[in-house]
């Protein structure tokens, strides 16, 4: 392989999809830019014609569904069904923007002794924006669609192995009508970004991966006095409390483990169970993972693809093994299996306690955590005691206990009770802890990347 060649590979068959020459510093600062001079004009278009475009964009991601959710599939791995789900995620966020950033970014009047004062939401310039894989469309578009609503231009350093994405995600808002330059994706490695974050012309970085990714750009960026808004890791957990729907706490708890295949930030990470339903929850929940599917991600059957690269699977594997050998007890799954392509099992883990990779660390494959605990109060103490802050949930019958739990007790960004955790555009998303810092979606989302001016007029 050419060593100026960044490669997107099929983790299912292990077979290369497409090569993509490596673009230099200086036509990367081109292209910077080149964004800020559409920056100067985009700044002053009216909503209105922000929002045509993004609606716009929304209808041709619903055209293209199809296609672009193969190309997802390809170099990632996913299941076609959820890519599909994903692109028709991302249009409904396009449309959200566009219906409402007036809205969120109205003026907004504060009364003094002055004749007028208020407060404006006015965009800053050049954004960068890198992102991972393993939403490869839903990840840009959060920020994308806001960003671009609010007067904003992107950059997008996107994974190297979903560069084909990067360029279909451009390619959307050049069809879409949006100003030439407006938002453009920059091919290059990881290990060469410092640059791009410390041109002039880049006002602001927001990230989402992991957390040494995460504390090397807001490092690299603070030096810099530019504000960074970073989604990272997460270990979630999902608390079983000895009133709950066993039956269905299980069914959410198998969607919410095996979403991606578990390669997702907010999956279910650990199932903390009281002791009273131990047994009874574990049975449940292990009987219906086995049902689960696994094998080509473009068969609509398949609920479990494969993991995004054979790496990934072994760093999966080799956490599940160290588990193991502090004690853990495997229930399921826990071997490679003998197939071409980075395919992990569905794997359950009890007897899981502090000081195991499954109880300290992020999981990021299809592998379940289940730790036993005596009472209330030690469930929340475990889902606590973590260094990551992003998703949680609850289950409960007594839905007064479970909103308590999760408003006051529970330390993440969000909490959902009965239910499993995923991102909505009417809602903040985002972390405490090491999962980071900033909100995307929503009215909070928008106003991350905006200069929130105070204006007075005597």
């Amino acid at each position: 392989m050419n060593k100026n060649m960044i490669q997107s590979i099929n983790p299912a068959t292990e077979e290369l999809l497409n090569e993509y020459p490596e673009m230099d510093i200086q036509q990367i600062r081109e292209i910077i830019q080149n964004t800020n001079t559409a920056y100067r004009q985009w700044k002053r278009t009216e909503f209105s014609e922000r929002s045509q475009l993004m609606k716009r964009a929304a209808n041709l991601l619903r055209e293209k569904k199809n296609r672009l959710a193969k190309t997802i599939t390809l170099e990632m791995g996913k299941p076609i069904v959820q890519s599909v789900a994903e692109i028709e995620k991302c249009a409904l966020v396009c449309e959200y923007y566009a219906n409402n950033a007036e809205k969120f970014l109205a003026d907004e009047q504060i009364k003094t002794e002055a004749s007028k004062s208020f407060v404006a939401f006015r965009p800053i310039g050049v954004v960068l924006a890198i992102m991972p894989w393993n939403f490869p469309f839903w990840q840009v578009f959060r920020f994308a669609a806001p960003a671009l609503m609010a007067g904003n231009t992107g950059i997008l350093k996107h994974a190297s192995n979903v560069s084909g994405c990067a360029l279909e995600i451009e390619n959307i808002f050049v069809e879409a009508g949006f100003p030439e330059n407006l938002f453009r994706s920059i091919i290059i490695k990881s290990s060469k970004m410092d640059d791009v974050i410390a041109d002039p012309l880049i006002q602001a970085v927001t990230l989402t991966g992991s957390v040494p990714a995460g504390k090397a750009v807001a490092s690299k960026a603070g030096s810099l006095l530019k504000k960074t808004v970073l989604e990272l890791g997460g270990s979630d957990p999902y608390v079983i409390l000895e009133d709950a729907d066993i039956e269905k706490a299980a069914d959410i708890c198998v969607t919410a483990k095996l979403i991606n295949g578990g390669q997702s930030c907010i999956a279910a990470k650990r199932f903390i169970v009281i002791e009273k339903v131990f047994d009874e929850f574990v049975d449940v929940f292990v009987s219906k993972l086995k049902r689960t599917t696994m094998g080509d991600p473009l068969d609509e059957k398949n609920i479990l693809g494969p993991q995004a690269s054979k790496s990934l699977r072994d760093e999966l594997h080799i956490q599940v093994r160290e588990s193991i050998e502090k004690g853990a007890r495997l229930v399921l799954g826990g071997e490679i299996p003998d197939l071409k392509g980075a395919y992990y099992p569905v794997t359950v883990l009890t007897d899981v306690k502090k000081g195991m990779p499954a109880y300290d660390d992020e999981l990021f494959g299809p592998v379940a955590a289940i730790i036993k605990v005596k009472n209330e109060d030690e469930a929340i103490q475990v889902a606590n005691d973590t260094v990551f802050g992003l998703g949680a949930a609850v289950f409960t019958k007594e839905i007064t206990k479970g909103e308590r739990i999760a408003k006051n007790e529970i330390e993440a960004g969000s909490c959902f009770v009965n239910s499993f955790v995923k991102s909505d555009p009417r809602f903040p998303f985002g972390g405490i802890k090491e999962s980071g810092y900033g909100r995307e979606l929503s009215s909070f989302g928008i106003r991350e990347f905006v200069n929130i001016k105070t204006v007075l007029l005597d």
